[in-house]
Parts: C-alpha cells; sequence; structure tokens
C-alpha cells in the first residue's frame, strides 16, 4: 500500500510499505477514504517529538471503510463506513470506566511523554504520534490497522460527505472539550489563543453554546481575517499588540477579563529571544508566552482550557497570578469517544459545520506537498484533506466552498 512516512526532519514521503494485517482478535482493517494534516503533525514534521523513527507512519485524523474485522469484533462489520478516534482505548480500564477515554492504561506500550512519571502507567496509545505513544502506524495511507475495534470505530451515516464528519477523529471533539471545560454558555465571553484548525473549530463551539464575544490571538492575518469573517470573532494580531491580555481586558464587562480562555497554541508558541535560546539548548520544552497571556485574559474565578500539546519545562509560568486570580485549569489529551454522538447530531442539525475551515483538497501521494504548505502557511492554508487512491481529486457536489483550493 502507499503510506505517508518519515524520513527526518521537515523531511516526509508517500512510499510502498506493507500492508497492515490482523494482530489480536479485537482488531479491524480500514480502507482509508479521508485523511488530514494536523497541527500536531507539525510537532512530528519539524522533528520536536521525540521516539519519532525513520519509516514511521504519520496521521491520526482519518476514516473509512472496514474491509476485515477480528474474530473478537461485534461493534463493525465489513462494509461500515466509521471515523476513527485518534485516542485507541480499551473501553474497559478503571479510566476507560469514567469516560476518560484519553487516560485509557491498557493501550500504550510506549512510556508516554511525562518527565515525572513515578509509576503511573502512562495515558492511552495514539495512531501516528511517535513510540512515546505507542508507535502505532497512523491513518495518512491506503490502509490502517485499528486495535480496540471494539471501542474506537464510530459509524456514521452515507448520508453525511466525508468532509463533514472527518474531524470528528479529532480536532472537533478537541476544541468542543476545549470549549466546554472553560464552563461558558450563553452571553460568556471566551478568548481563544491560536488560529489554526482547533483554534476556528474552538471558536465554531464557543458561537454554538452562546458566546456573546469570542477574542481570538493568531500573527496570520489570513487566518483571522477568515476567523473574523466566519465566526464573527474579535480579531488580535500579536506581531502588532504586544500585549494582546490588556487589548482583551479592556473591552470585556467591567475590565475583569473573560470568563475562559482557549490555548490553542501549545508548546511552539513564539516567545522571547530567551525563551527561544532556552529551548534550543534543551533547558525547557515550551515557550510559556500563549500560556502567560491566558493566565492574564481571564478574569478572576475563570477557567483556562489548554487542547495546545505541551511537553516539559514552561518558562516564566506566572503560578502566583493564576492562585491570585483562583483560576481553575483544565487540559489534556481528549476523550474523543465520548463526545461523538452529540457532536454527530450537531453536524446532522447544522449546527456545527467542521468542513468550512478545508482550504486544500489533495491525494495522498501529494502528501509532502501538502505538509510543506501547512508548515509554511503557504496559499492561506487552514486545513489540507488528503484522499488516497487517486492522483487527482474529485470535488464535492456544487462549488469549492468558501475559497477552498483544490489541488489536482
Amino acid at each position: 500500500m502507499r503510506a505517508l512516512t518519515y524520513h527526518g526532519a521537515h523531511s516526509v514521503k508517500v512510499d510502498t510499505v506493507a500492508d497492515p494485517i490482523l494482530v489480536d482478535s479485537d482488531d479491524i482493517i480500514l480502507r482509508v477514504t479521508a485523511t488530514a494534516i494536523c497541527g500536531s503533525d507539525l510537532h512530528l514534521y519539524r522533528g520536536k517529538i521525540p521516539a519519532v523513527e525513520h519509516g514511521d507512519i504519520f496521521g491520526h485524523e482519518f476514516m473509512g471503510i472496514v474491509e476485515e474485522t477480528g474474530s473478537a469484533v461485534t461493534a463493525v462489520q465489513p462494509g461500515d463506513r466509521v471515523v476513527i478516534p485518534f485516542v485507541i482505548a480499551c473501553g474497559s480500564c478503571f479510566f476507560c470506566q469514567m469516560d476518560l477515554f484519553a487516560a485509557c492504561e491498557t493501550t500504550n506500550t510506549g512510556r508516554g511523554a511525562i518527565l515525572n512519571k513515578k509509576a503511573i502507567a502512562p495515558g492511552a496509545a495514539l495512531f501516528g504520534f511517535s513510540h512515546l505513544y505507542g508507535g502505532i502506524p497512523g491513518g495518512q495511507a491506503e490502509y490502517v490497522r485499528v486495535p480496540k475495534a471494539n471501542t474506537g470505530p464510530f459509524k456514521v451515516p452515507g448520508t453525511l460527505s466525508d468532509e463533514k464528519v472527518l474531524f470528528l477523529s479529532d480536532i472537533l471533539p478537541t476544541a468542543f472539550q476545549a470549549v466546554t471545560n472553560t464552563g461558558i454558555g450563553k452571553g460568556s465571553s471566551i478568548a481563544i489563543y491560536g488560529a489554526g484548525p482547533v483554534g476556528l473549530l474552538s471558536a465554531a463551539c464557543a458561537r454554538m453554546l452562546g458566546a456573546d464575544q469570542i477574542f481570538m490571538v493568531d500573527h496570520h492575518p489570513y487566518r483571522l481575517a477568515y476567523a473574523q469573517q466566519t465566526y464573527g470573532v474579535i480579531p488580535i494580531n500579536f506581531d502588532e499588540d504586544d500585549d494582546p491580555a490588556d487589548t482583551i481586558i479592556r473591552q470585556t464587562r467591567g475590565m475583569r477579563g473573560v470568563d475562559g480562555v482557549v490555548d490553542a497554541v501549545g508548546f511552539e508558541a513564539k516567545g522571547s529571544t530567551t525563551e527561544t535560546v532556552l529551548a534550543t539548548l534543551k533547558l525547557e520544552g515550551s515557550s510559556g508566552k500563549a500560556l502567560r497571556q491566558c493566565i492574564a485574559a481571564v478574569r478572576r474565578g475563570g477557567v483556562v482550557s489548554v487542547p495546545g500539546v505541551y511537553a516539559g519545562f514552561i518558562h516564566g509560568f506566572l503560578f502566583g497570578d493564576a492562585f491570585d486570580k483562583g483560576l481553575t485549569f483544565k487540559m489534556g489529551q481528549t476523550h474523543v469517544q465520548r463526545y461523538l454522538p452529540e457532536l454527530l447530531g450537531h453536524i446532522e442539525t447544522g449546527r456545527l459545520s467542521p468542513e468550512v475551515i478545508i482550504s486544500h483538497r489533495m491525494s495522498l501521494e501529494q502528501a509532502a506537498e501538502g505538509y510543506k504548505l501547512f508548515d509554511k502557511k503557504q496559499e492561506d492554508c487552514r486545513k489540507v484533506i488528503l484522499t488516497p487512491g487517486s492522483p487527482h481529486v474529485a470535488l464535492p457536489e456544487g462549488d469549492v466552498p468558501n475559497g477552498a483550493m483544490a489541488l489536482t
């Protein structure tokens, strides 16, 4: 089969590799019909995540048709059309029983990313996201072995196109969890740092939940303009504004700050020169700029929600400020499976249209080009989806939405 494989930092290519086979009795083999490049895939692409090996297959946002099932699989059958959550969960352990699927303690054979780990088991295995998370081959391929198929694969109706449901695999539930973690509702205010795919869908979820003010901070004008046009956000370009938090606070009622804030940037946020040097010298894992801004922008008693991936030490983490303001922090990988029925319902009723963020449609064979476009933010790239099995991509019925681009 054909699959996107890793060959070193900033070097990926589509190779011919062995077809996957059933290993465990609760595995399935999936024929991929659509997959996507995620913002967190760029951490791998840039060589920022350890334990990524030559030849690893990337991709954790994918869906397709069940081709083959193991003898113990009862939840799906060949021919079913399913979306695959990026979190691999057993469904029966202590954490899965509490719907904390990303904390599943049985699926990850890696060590996880915790530095001060002690004897605690790592969190769930993830598709295509390094050997820290199990080294499970990902979905930027023609076929994928899907473990724990009685818990993961989520059936979707044939009345909805792949594009409408593909993001149930990761970024839509990630955005939804991030926003609901803030506790906002009708008439609330929220600030979202980062206008990438998760940030954009966070704005969509916040608007659906009734937020009155949605501030969005980024340094790519085209993304901010899109978010303002599509979701009615108040855009702030931090290349032009040295202190977005102050600007946000001055526009909130009573200058108290926003009710909740989402850090959809994570550990590769642009920080100070000092932070850049520290990260280069491996003395810290992450810039703390976005997180400091979040702590500053939120009101007393508010919530800082962090879907953006962090690793290692954080420079200038103002814990005293968080204590003084009585803040709550909620963060971590997404418990995808728990949100899927609700989110599918919102898509079916038209309350959410996640597919509108797609800007580029490419074949799997063009995946390396897609990574370059997404990494360099070329051609106003917001989100790339890949279609296996064809050198050319057929557009959905009707015109390409919102100025999206199809590459052939």
